[in-house]
């Protein structure tokens, strides 16, 4: 395999925000001006993609920056074209960044004749001619098992740890960390743990697929600043409803730490009009106007963890290493300086 000299970043359209915030990142720790290769994704007339990549990546290590976010087909389609054209050109190694990973919630058979398309997309991905992946906050931890290629899963946790500490400062005694429901515990009390704050769970019972029928607290939360932990946030009828459980059970204000933001239909709206006082997410998915604007929304960035995550997977460098706030403090100086 031929040396390779510089990490090649190449982006499809999903999230060209991040991508742009990665390549500025990485020339800042490289020393030297690292922009995103030059290639068009576009689409024909029939919606057919076509990528066309005018430098050459011959030996080199091409790291695709692509969540598979809505549209979840497209983005998705784009992402496997790109890594058949980079394989085509001969590149050394194809590492897909996917902040957010479509399909995660398909990630097993809930009912019968029902596919598992989680395992599918990774099967595909594999296929496309991608060596490597990295994620995060995949909605199912097993799903790193469904691909026979390493694959790197990082957390939001530090990141949200190093931002509730700067926010709550002088306050961290009345912090209550509320999981919206039993299958979310082991996320919400990794922030819990990191924080030193109690853990709550809302209960929440279905009488069928997408209505909540009756939410019931488990925990004290009388006088509690509440802090809601999820992976996804989709149209936000359970996050809106348990925040509006939360204060009716005593809490004095509720917030919610949510990694990546689908937010679709009304969600943006329901999460305006609710009783959280904010809502913070990540940009692993690109944020619509209507998000940037909501005035309870706020958007904690991910480039400096997933520059860091890049150079770490170049050099050879443990990517775990990325799991503890103690080390991306540095790597956030600029938000969280005064910590």
């Amino acid at each position: 395999m031929p040396v390779m000299t510089e990490p090649k970043l190449i982006s499809g359209n999903a999230n060209r925000t991040l991508a742009a915030s990665i390549a500025r990142r990485m020339s800042m720790h490289r020393g030297m001006n690292v922009s995103l290769c030059d290639a068009r994704v576009e689409r024909f007339n029939d919606q057919e993609i076509f990528v066309e990549v005018y430098e050459n990546v011959r030996g080199e290590d091409m790291y695709i920056i692509q969540p598979t976010s809505n549209p979840a087909n497209d983005n998705l389609m784009e992402l496997m074209v790109m890594a058949d054209a980079l394989r085509r050109s001969s590149a050394a190694r194809i590492t897909a960044v996917i902040p957010y990973f479509g399909y995660a919630r398909q990630d097993r058979r809930a009912k019968a004749r029902t596919p598992i398309s989680a395992k599918l997309v990774a099967n595909l991905l594999t296929e496309a001619g991608i060596d490597r992946v990295l994620t995060l906050d995949l909605h199912a931890a097993q799903i790193q098992g469904f691909f026979d290629i390493p694959v790197d899963n990082l957390y939001a946790a530090p990141v949200f740890a190093l931002d509730v500490q700067h926010h709550f400062r002088g306050r961290m005694g009345d912090l209550m960390v509320v999981s919206p429901d039993v299958g979310g515990v082991a996320r919400a009390r990794e922030l819990a743990t990191r924080i030193g704050a109690p853990l709550a769970i809302v209960d929440k019972r279905r009488e069928k697929a997408g209505e909540v029928a009756e939410m019931t607290v488990i925990g004290d939360v009388e006088g509690k600043a509440c802090i809601i932990v999820d992976d996804i946030c989709d149209t936000a009828g359970t996050l809106v409803k348990a925040a509006q459980t939360l204060t009716d059970s005593g809490a004095t204000e509720v917030h919610a730490y949510i990694t990546h933001g689908v937010l679709s239909g009304p969600a943006v709206e329901r999460v305006s009009k609710s009783v959280m006082k904010s809502l913070v997410i990540t940009d692993s998915i690109q944020p619509t106007d209507a998000v940037k604007t909501a005035p309870n929304i706020r958007i904690v960035p991910t480039a400096p963890m997933f520059t860091q995550a890049i150079l770490n997977i170049w050099n050879g460098t443990s990517v775990s290493s990325l799991f503890e706030t103690d080390t991306l403090l540095p790597i956030y100086e600029g938000l969280y300086s005064s910590l």
